[in-house]
């Protein structure tokens, strides 16, 4: 292909190589204002039901005092609208000065009471004014055209409202809620997201209405960062205001996999200078969300801005399209296979058969034999520390090249080595050899590689700039025609486990999102680790953030994904026991996609990326669905879940679990 430069085509970022925000303009929202140079503003979203206002009072407390400066309350008709008012009273009067932002699915008329209430109202173009039947509609232009116009009546009254009373507005769209009409001509595509969002905003500019912030939430990480970066475009290409960001993933789970995902998507996008308002959505109370909005945020308060990486002149990626880098296959690497887990035990002397269990190898003893979970990770990395006993089938061992070069066996371990063996024309492995290289060093070894070499390239920097210095490796690889499998290495010098996951997830899932990356190492080099077991807990930690990071990415699918949402004051019922007891189930089923919403507004479309979905529908009530299509309709609760599994069973998808599975 062709490579235009950089200018000419990519307009969604200030730079790919150093840390600089996109500038936008402020948007005030009562005393905080989102945008312009201020900091990125954290928020989140209650759960108690918006009716219980002693509740919601409380639980916004909590929400503020673990960080949260934005809090979002569900408002689905005008009773709740109102009741909003006196929420944000009881808040006032113990002190709590916290803008509210009203969220609105479905009803304008809600809609327009909470925009004279709380000063800020999220509204969602898909359903605003449009209802979603799931149709396909063939539209003459004409026939478009009056559609817009009678969005154009629902949608007035609001911006007439919200310019009269300061408040802001988030034109929200959501990839699960396009309305059939986008759908029939845009498809589920970012850029169906965008023209949905566009329409809105045409509305407001000819208003001159500009208290605005846009989002472009969806479940899958990829369909999420193309979206915004093609958002940032098409605002610029249309002479609109540049407007800022919320970044979100919706109903990303719970636990490390809903941070993970998370970071992904929005990470990936704070990298390259976007967002300036983050939630992020976990099936845990929402006072457990703030912390990880500020972990995964706080990274680019002391981020300098020149990272002393060569800039750019053209850059061969589509950022608005996933396409796999091209890679020729070493071994299991490359080609067609899936990324791979390299889990480094390099710091780990006399290692015993059960401490690989952080690794997904399990070892039992009364049988002398290996069993290996979901996570077993591919390749060891053990330098200049051997494994002194036989390994499992599933796992193969990489060790520095001094230590392979001496080893009785040279066939079953594979080595490390440096730029300055393959220059020396030194002996190498015939199937694979994993080149340990800096990114910084990459201009002077492009000469020594070709694509008949049995090599795999392990990047690793040194720079805080950790993904935009691997990406700007890639790019050298890419223009000199090497098609060499990478697996990007990346190290962090804390011992926290919340930052390691989250910077993990956005370094190597950023990358892995564009196509980049045939694998995933999290080194122990710059830990400052004293006890063994603080060690195993460590490479446990990595080997688990590994997996995770792969499946974020949507690029290996090793354990059973769950789609599910933060509940809100609209759900059916309590979605955090749901959500485990479903899991209990089923968490053995591997690369299955379940959608488990609380209710209707995001059930079936947030989970058009789901295989199946578990949705409440009333009280006690679950309406089971396979892909978008209904199964059954109000199955009791207490039934659901096995009929759920029924109709994974009649689809040829279950099998059934081990009994030892459960608990390891």
């Amino acid at each position: 292909m062709e490579l235009k430069t950089i200018e000419e085509k990519i307009r969604y970022c200030n730079s790919l190589t150093d840390y600089s925000r996109r500038e936008t303009i402020p948007v005030k929202v009562g005393d905080l204002i989102i945008g312009g140079d201020n900091p990125i503003v954290v928020q989140s979203m209650t759960t108690v039901d918006t009716m219980d206002t002693q509740g919601s009072i409380d639980q916004a407390i909590r929400m503020i005092e673990s960080g949260c400066e934005l809090v979002r309350i569900t408002a689905p008709s005008i009773k709740e609208a109102e009741n909003l008012r006196k929420i944000k009273e009881g808040l006032r009067e113990r002190g709590y000065r916290t803008p509210l932002v009203a969220d609105i699915h479905f009803t304008p008329n809600a809609a327009e009471v909470a925009a004279q209430i709380v000063e800020k109202v999220r509204v969602n173009p898909g359903n605003y004014a449009d209802k979603k039947k799931f149709e396909v509609l063939e539209y003459t232009d004409a026939s478009y055209q009056a559609e817009l116009e009678r969005i154009r009546e629902r949608f007035l009254p609001l911006v007439k409202i919200c310019k009269a009373n300061g408040t802001a507005m988030r034109i929200g769209t959501n990839h699960g809620s396009l309305s059939d009409r986008i759908m029939s001509r845009y498809g589920d595509t970012p850029l169906g997201m965008v023209e949905s969002a566009l329409e809105f905003l045409r509305i407001c500019e000819d208003e001159r209405f500009h208290d605005i912030v846009i989002s472009m939430k969806s479940s899958n990480t990829q369909v999420m960062v193309q979206a915004y970066r093609l958002l940032v475009q098409k605002l610029d290409e249309g002479g609109f205001k540049p407007y800022p960001l919320h970044l979100g993933v919706t109903e990303a789970g719970d636990g490390e996999d809903g941070r993970v995902k998370s970071a992904v998507g929005i990470g990936a996008l704070l990298e390259d200078g976007l967002g300036d308002t983050v939630r992020v959505s976990l099936t845990e109370d929402p006072e457990f969300e703030s912390p990880v909005v500020k972990t995964l945020i706080d990274r680019y308060l002391h981020r300098p801005e020149k990272s002393g990486i060569p800039p750019l002149d053209s850059y061969p990626l589509d950022p608005f399209g996933y396409t796999k880098r091209k890679t020729v296959e070493v071994g299991n690497f490359g080609g067609g296979n899936v990324p791979r887990v390299l889990t480094d035990i390099s710091r780990l002397e006399q290692l015993e058969p059960k401490e690989l269990k952080g690794t997904g190898h399990f070892y039992l003893p009364e049988l002398d034999k290996w069993k290996m979970n979901d996570q077993g990770c591919d390749y060891l990395y053990s330098g200049s520390k051997p494994v002194p006993f036989m390994l499992p089938n599933g796992v193969k061992e990489i060790v520095d090249y001094e230590v392979w070069i001496g080893h009785s066996d040279k066939k079953n371990s594979y080595p490390a080595i440096s730029p300055e063996v393959l220059s020396e024309k030194r002996e190498l492995h015939p199937e694979v050899n994993f080149l340990f290289l800096a990114c910084e060093q990459m201009e002077d070894a492009v000469p020594l590689l070709t694509n008949s070499h049995p090599l795999v390239i392990v990047l690793a920097t040194e720079k805080d700039h950790q993904m935009q210095a691997l990406r700007r490796a890639f790019v050298t690889l890419i223009q000199a025609g090497i098609e060499l499998p990478v697996v990007p290495k990346v190290t962090y010098a804390q011992k926290d486990t919340e930052k390691t996951t989250l910077y993990a997830a956005t370094d190597v899932g950023g990358l892995l999102i564009d196509g980049l990356g045939d694998g995933i190492l999290i080194g122990l080099d710059r830990l400052k680790l004293d006890q063994r077991q603080e060690l195993l807990d460590q490479v446990k930690l990595h080997n688990s953030v590994s997996f995770g990071v792969l499946q974020a990415a949507r690029t290996r699918m090793s354990k059973t994904e769950y789609i599910s949402c933060p509940s809100c004051g609209r759900t059916l019922f309590d979605l955090q026991e749901t959500t485990a007891m479903i899991r209990k189930r089923t968490d053995h089923l591997k690369g299955v996609k379940i959608g488990i919403m609380g209710c209707i507004v995001n059930g079936p479309g947030e989970m058009a990326d789901a295989d199946y979905g578990y949705v409440g529908s009333g009280k006690g009530k679950i309406t089971l669905y396979k892909g978008k299509e209904v199964v059954k309709r109000a199955v009791p609760s207490e039934r659901a879940v096995d009929e759920l599994i029924e109709i994974i069973r009649q689809d040829g998808q279950w099998i059934e679990p081990e009994a030892s599975e459960h608990h390891h």
